[in-house]
């Protein structure tokens, strides 16, 4: 992948190699962030580099998570208690044992590699808009003008309703062309498997909360959920750039899928940790609308992702998120046993804007959202 970039000075040698045209010079043209000419600049442009205090950290050890076991139906409480653990320290564990065809998983890695590997003219044909959550995002250099991420999504909504709808699909025909059908049959196929092992994780949260398991279950049964394909290319200078900066996912859930390249690292105990990918299991974790939903008992916790100089990293990461209409507030259950409220009554759609229009995702979004409401009276 590479950069075209206004501000950056090139040296002669580099300049041999570069495109006919003077980019340099040109001080209107944007910055892009252009797959197919990454290797053609020996340095990153500055809006990628990220302060000291921020910079990867190289070595670390690993996050020892659950592993929770979906097929053993007999150890429910066991399952239930080192969920409650994990969540209330961190909020991420492993599910195995799934049900997902491997199949089915195999076949989205598939065409994730193929959307990347096309040229960034077709990809842009799905360019995500301002202030929207769909489509091709090149390093989110619309967005901002700084610690910009080194990598390239493509991200779309899924509904779950009973009335065989397919989003998914008619996302990729009618923005792409009739051609990428079969990434819409893929995609709408992997995004319900998705939203059925979200919502047998959601009795399983539940039970941890010590609320009856279809509540949250029911919650999310007809979700309006996001996915995302992440696509980080190799980096010349990984020491000093990030894939993902920190950030807790303003969702209800994510379930992720990691190829082979290890990336992923989370925040627990002052000191960076990672998680290993396992092709075997879906790394999972909390969001802040559930933290919301739990009164902050079950935590979303600071995450991140790397870079490196050899191999390019492709992840699947399922957002499970509410209804539009449904309002975020816990279940009396958890309010008879933790009080006060810590957040206020919200909708899923008031989040995402305030994320996609008003704030750069961190660890403190869902405190400074919840100050948001409070401070403009936004009503439900």
């Amino acid at each position: 992948m590479a950069i075209i970039c206004t501000t950056t000075t090139t040296s002669p040698a580099e300049k041999e190699h570069e495109p006919k045209q003077d980019l340099e010079n040109d001080q209107t043209l944007p910055l892009v962030f252009n797959p197919s000419l990454l290797n053609l600049q020996s340095q990153i442009p500055n809006q990628f580099i990220w302060p000291d205090e921020e910079k990867p950290s190289i070595d670390i050890p690993e996050l020892n998570v659950p592993f929770i076991d979906l097929s053993s139906q007999d150890t429910t409480l066991e399952v239930s208690r080192l969920i409650a653990e994990a969540c209330t320290k961190h909020g991420f564990f492993l599910v195995v044992n799934h049900g997902v065809s491997e199949s089915l998983i195999s076949e989205a890695h598939r065409f994730t590699e193929r959307f990347f590997d096309m040229p960034l003219a077709g990809k842009q044909k799905a360019q995500r808009k301002t202030g929207e959550s769909s489509g091709y995002a090149s390093s989110f250099t619309g967005r901002f003008s700084n610690k910009l991420p080194w990598k390239e999504t493509l991200s779309f909504r899924f509904f779950n309703e009973k009335s065989g709808s397919r989003t998914v699909q008619d996302y990729f025909s009618d923005t792409l062309g009739q051609e990428f059908e079969q990434f819409g049959k893929v995609y709408q196929d992997y995004c319900e498997a998705m939203s059925s092992l979200s919502l047998q994780i959601m009795e399983l949260l539940g039970l941890s909360l010590g609320v009856n398991r279809e509540y949250f279950r029911g919650f999310f049964e007809k979700n309006d959920s996001i996915m995302r394909l992440n696509h980080y290319p190799p980096c010349q200078t990984p020491d000093l750039t990030l894939g993902t900066g920190p950030h807790c996912d303003p969702s209800s859930l994510t379930i992720l899928h990691q190829d082979h390249v290890n990336g992923l690292q989370v925040f627990v105990d002052n000191q960076w940790r990672s998680i290993l990918p396992n092709p075997k299991a879906f790394v999972v974790n909390i969001g802040d609308t559930f933290m919301a939903l739990s009164n902050g008992m079950f935590k979303s916790c600071l995450h991140r992702a790397v870079v490196n100089r050899e191999s390019a990293r492709k992840s699947m990461a399922f957002f499970l998120c509410p209804k539009k209409d449904k309002v975020v507030k816990p279940p009396n259950e958890i309010l008879e046993k933790m009080t006060p409220r810590r957040y206020p009554d919200f909708t899923w759609p008031m989040f995402l804007e305030f994320t996609q229009k008003h704030y750069r995702a961190d660890v403190n979004t869902l405190d400074s959202f919840s100050n948001w409401v409070i401070t403009n009276n936004n009503p439900i």
